[in-house]
């Protein structure tokens, strides 16, 4: 019914940037608060960014001041801007969208299949 996808993932030199992008297609009504997660090597999946419905955004405190989260609730897509790419955000990124479908009165937690960022030093 609901799809996440992601691009943008890819290899950077250390102190590059990226740019991640999640779009949502299906049968939606509403999107509420949109995260991107990240998974490193061995580690378990963390949160890096959030926003909300109304554009309230949240931090992991090792990406604040580099990364910045977006959406266009009319193109149903968030973004997630890295710049000054460090080793340490190597991983697999992950989109999440509290979804509501149509036909539905509750938000459903969608995850897209990923896309791989590595930064080399």
């Amino acid at each position: 019914q609901v799809q996440l996808v992601e691009s943008g993932g890819g290899l950077v030199q250390a102190g590059g940037s990226l740019r991640l992008s999640c779009a949502a297609s299906g049968r939606l009504f509403s999107m509420n608060a949109m995260r991107w997660y990240r998974q490193a090597p061995g580690k378990q999946r963390e949160l890096v960014a959030a926003i909300t419905s109304g554009d309230r955004t949240n931090y992991a405190d090792s990406v604040k001041g580099r990364f910045t989260i977006s959406r266009d609730n009319a193109k149903k897509t968030v973004w997630l801007q890295m710049n000054s790419l460090k080793p340490e955000d190597t991983g697999v990124y992950y989109c999440n969208a509290e979804i509501r479908v149509w036909g539905s009165t509750v938000y459903t937690d969608y995850w897209g299949q990923g896309t791989e960022v590595t930064v080399s030093s």
